[in-house]
């Protein structure tokens, strides 16, 4: 039996999809929203938690490294996550994270079914709808935290506030936001985020 555990903020999609999945002989699931995913994961232990990429929580930033924290009897659980062409940002977060399940949203319900089996044996699952995605989030020139400024200042965050959020001196949230202005070759930070969100890197 393999344990799943759904991660998605939108309580409807949740439950329809960890309906749909109950279906299967083989599968054990159950459900969360991003916030409470963590302790889920501490008390269910899953073998598989399959997660949305768009959070609502944390300006749009999955908390992915949250959901793979190791345990001292127990090895975390493996990450497949739900996936969209035009966001290879997110991708190349997951990537980061760790993630070795790629399933388009887009794509058919049983490409969801064998990539939690396979992802369950500990094997790569990548939907070949999300190859382009993939060379998309090679050419990305910004960091992981580069990424997490940016979408904290996308949101109308200032200085003071993404300091706050990421633990940061403003002096460092600064040096990000030139680099970023700079990596991005944009004029100033406004352009910077229009840059960004036109490559779907936020």
């Amino acid at each position: 039996m393999i344990r799943v555990l759904v991660v998605h903020d939108t309580a409807l999609v949740r439950s329809v999809l960890a309906e749909w999945l109950h279906r299967e002989s083989d599968l054990e699931v159950y459900d969360a929203p991003w916030r409470g995913a963590p302790a889920r994961v501490r008390s269910l232990r899953p073998d598989v938690c399959a997660v949305d990429l768009d959070c609502s929580d944390a300006y749009g930033i999955p908390p992915l490294a949250d959901l793979r924290v190791r345990d001292a009897d127990r090895t975390p659980p493996h990450l497949l996550v739900l996936a969209s062409v035009n966001r290879p940002g997110l991708l190349k977060r997951a990537l980061e994270a760790g993630a070795l399940g790629y399933v388009d949203k887009e794509g058919s319900p049983d490409r969801l079914v064998r990539g939690i089996r396979r992802v369950a044996e500990g094997e790569r699952f990548v939907d070949d709808s999300l190859g382009f995605a993939f060379l998309k989030a090679a050419e990305m020139p910004l960091t992981r935290r580069e990424l997490s400024v940016l979408s904290l200042a996308a949101e109308g965050a200032s200085v003071a506030e993404i300091a706050g959020s990421l633990h940061l001196s403003h002096g460092t949230v600064r040096n990000y936001m030139a680099a970023i202005t700079r990596k991005t070759g944009a004029r100033n930070r406004v352009d910077a985020i229009r840059i960004s969100q036109g490559e779907g890197w936020l």
